[in-house]
Formats: structure tokens, sequence, C-alpha cells
């Protein structure tokens, strides 16, 4: 049966999809813009000690909570799921922004990521409520594109708040765009409740999840310190494995699970999943070297090496606009996707490449196939899985594919991090040594 949203005007669709976008694009933003601000909150809050976690806590929160908010949202609807995140994440930005010490932010970043948990799975399932699978290629192209212009902008965005306002700044600025579509979303956004949701929800299906995810995250982070086989770092990743198979198991049981692992056994969901997986591993992993290099080794400012992104942000926006259009007209994406995923690969082979004298217009082609490649998989794997499973598991399908995408990028972060110290290290000595530095100077 058609939601209800179905029966709204197109003037409402449109004005729920603007209120779904910002939000997205709001909550997107916030992953990345931390970053660059980073340095300043540890120095005024004095907490080095917890750095580490002032990045983990919202991933940790985020990560567990799509999953368990996209089943939520098949039961209860979008609208008081949406609600609930947008006004706790707009709560919780003013008390980040507000904080006097580092335990504080930390637990408000927690509290940002358990809201933001909901909004990356309930922006693609609001998006299968209000259109036909026939013309949600349309809208598609701007959920990739959001997603990515908030990836590329939010260390820029960052810089300069940062750099003439203060740090505080980059957390007070989601109150007005989280107010915009709180507003929306109220006024228009359809409740569309299911009486038998509350005796049906996977309590036990929830607590394995966590209990899985946590550790395995926590350790997967503690790697930047740490190597593989310490108990904080290899350790917590094999308890996480190992509630994760307690899960399987308990899943394959529940009534209403949290995962349906019957999802799996339909080749598109699998095969769509398992390549976001892949290429967020690819992807996120090589371009969050890219304002590092732009920075220390070509020394731009934050600002401006956000600025020298715009050929990779370029790329991104129109492949992932274009490629959504493409598929609502000709309702073919086999071809379309394949090709966007050897171009990823080649621009990323070409980005290995990268050294101190690389030319800007070379970087700037290599960077642009890099975006074309990227944009469609942003777009188009959330059509595909909608339009490969029940009315019913839209929310808990989308919100899958956000944990495999948010999953991959981590890992390849990681496995790309580990990879940059041991290079640095090795490197560092022999470049010392060529330039005719002491050895008593390099041995420190």
């Amino acid at each position: 049966m058609a939601p209800a949203a179905w029966g709204l005007s197109p003037r409402a669709k449109l004005e729920i999809l603007f209120a779904t976008l910002l939000a997205l694009f709001m909550f997107a933003l916030d992953q990345t813009v931390v970053g660059v601000a980073l340095p300043q909150i540890i120095s005024d809050l004095q907490g080095n000690e917890l750095y580490t976690w002032s990045i983990t806590i919202y991933l940790l929160t985020s990560t567990i909570s799509g999953p368990i908010y996209g089943k939520l949202s098949d039961l209860f609807g979008r609208r008081p799921i949406f609600i609930f995140a947008l006004v706790l994440f707009i709560a919780a930005s003013v008390a980040a922004g507000l904080s006097q010490a580092m335990w504080q932010f930390i637990l408000f970043r927690g509290l940002q990521g358990l809201a933001g948990g909901a909004v990356f799975p309930l922006a693609f399932a609001v998006l299968a409520d209000l259109y036909t699978p026939a013309e949600r290629g349309k809208y598609a192209g701007y959920f990739g594109a959001v997603f990515g212009l908030s990836s590329i902008l939010g260390p820029a965005l960052g810089g300069i708040l940062t750099d003439n306002l203060s740090w505080h700044w980059i957390f007070f600025i989601n109150v007005p765009i989280g107010l915009v579509s709180l507003y929306v979303v109220i006024r228009l956004l359809p409740a569309i409740k299911h009486p038998e949701a509350a005796r049906n929800i996977d309590y036990v299906g929830a607590a394995l999840f966590t209990a899985a995810i946590a550790p395995f995250l926590v350790g997967l982070t503690n790697r930047s310190g740490a190597d593989w086989t310490d108990p904080w770092v290899g350790g917590l990743m094999l308890v996480g494995l190992v509630f994760g198979v307690i899960f399987v198991w308990w899943e394959s049981r529940a009534p209403e699970p949290i995962i349906p692992l019957t999802l799996f056994r339909n080749r598109t969901f699998t095969i769509s999943v398992t390549a976001m997986f892949l290429a967020a591993f690819g992807f996120f992993s090589a371009i969050v070297f890219l304002p590092r290099w732009f920075q220390v080794v070509a020394g731009s400012s934050a600002t401006e090496s956000g600025y020298q992104l715009l050929p990779l942000l370029g790329a991104l926006i129109i492949s992932a606009t274009l490629s959504g259009q493409i598929v609502a007209r000709t309702h073919r994406y086999k071809l379309l996707i394949f090709g966007s995923l050897v171009t990823l690969a080649v621009g990323l082979l070409l980005l290995t490449n990268l050294h101190a004298n690389t030319d800007r217009p070379v970087l700037w082609f290599w960077m642009v196939l890099a975006g074309l490649g990227i944009g469609p998989s942003f777009a188009v794997f959330a059509l595909i899985v909608q339009n490969a499973v029940s009315m019913n598991d839209i929310g808990t399908a989308s919100s899958s594919l956000t944990f495999f995408q948010q999953i991959g990028g981590t890992v390849g972060l990681t496995i790309a991090g580990t990879i940059f110290a041991s290079r640095l290290t090795e490197e560092i000595p022999v470049q010392l040594a060529n330039q005719g530095v002491p050895p008593e100077f390099i041995a420190q």
C-alpha cells in the first residue's frame, strides 16, 4: 500500500524534500566540520588525554543507532523519529558549543551522534515515502550531492568559523538550519503509525548489536596509538566479532529483527551494500589526506585547502545529480554504476602517485576522476536498495546501506592512517639523511 505521504501536493512534497536535504546537510557537515577545530577545542578545554574520545563517541553513537532507527521508523513511521532526532541534535549542538569541560564536550558530541544516526537512513526512507520508484531517481542525485558537498565543505567551513569567530560557532550554526528543517517536518510530514509496533521491538537484538559494534569501533579507533596485537585494539575487535556472531544467530530467530537477515538473500541488496562498503573504504581513506597535503605540503591555510578541493566537489555534485536523472529516465543502472566504480578506482590509483612536486592541474584531473566516480555511489545505490525491498523494509534497508558506508569509511581511514604512520616513520630518517642531517639529530 502506498504511504500517506503520496497524497500530498507536489509543493508539499518539495518542501519536505528540502527540509530533509537540509537536515542531511547539517548532520553530514557535522561529521567533518569539527575536525579542523579540534586542536583549539582540546586546548581550550584542556582535554588532550581524551582527544580520541572526542572523535570516537560521535562515530559510536551514530553508527550503532542507525540500523535501530531504521527499524523503528518502519514500525512507528518516519515523523516521530525525525522530529526526535532534530530536537535532540539542536539541543546537543547548543550544549556542545557551551561546553566548559572536556567530559561535557564528549557527552554532547555523543548525543549529537545519537541524533545523527537517525537522519541518514531516514532521509532516504522519506524519499521513498514521498515518491514512487519511477520518480525517486529525479531527486536521489540531490541526496548524493548534499552528502558530498558537506563532506568536502566541512573542513573549510570549520577553518573559517574557528579562525574568524570561535570554535563554539561550528555548533551554534546548526541551530537555525535545524529549526527550519524541524518546522517543515512538524508542519507537513505525515504521521504513519503501525498499531502492532510497540510489541514487536527487538530489544535483545538492539543490545547485541550495540555490544558487537561498540568494542569493534573503539578497538579500531585505538589503532592510531597502538599495535593490532594490543588488547585495547585487537582484543576489543575480537570481542566485537564474538558478539557479532551472537547477534547474527539471534537475528535469525527474532520475530521482528533489527536487521532482517532475509534482506541478504536478496542478491541486489547484498551486492549494493558490499559495493557501498568498498566505495566508502577507498574514497574516504584517500580523500581525508588531501586537505592535509594542501596544508602541510603545499603550505595552504585550512580555508584555502577547502577551496582547492573544488574540482573534487564539483565533479561529485555533477555526477551524483546527473546519475539520478539518468536512472529516472532510463530505469537502467548497471552500466552506470559499473562505470562509476571503475572511474573511482582509476582516480584513486592515480592519487597514489601524489608527491610534493605534483603539478596542480594534474592533481585536479585526478580529483575530478575520483569525484565523478564516487558521486553515483552516493545517489544510485540508495535507489537500487529501496527498489529491491518491500515498502515495509525500506527504513531498515536504507539504514543498512548507511551502516555499511560508515563502517567502510571507518575501516578505510584506520588502515590508511596505519599505513601513513608506518611510511612516515620509515621515510623521515631516510629523507633527513639525504639532506645531510647528522645521524645524532636523526636519532632524536
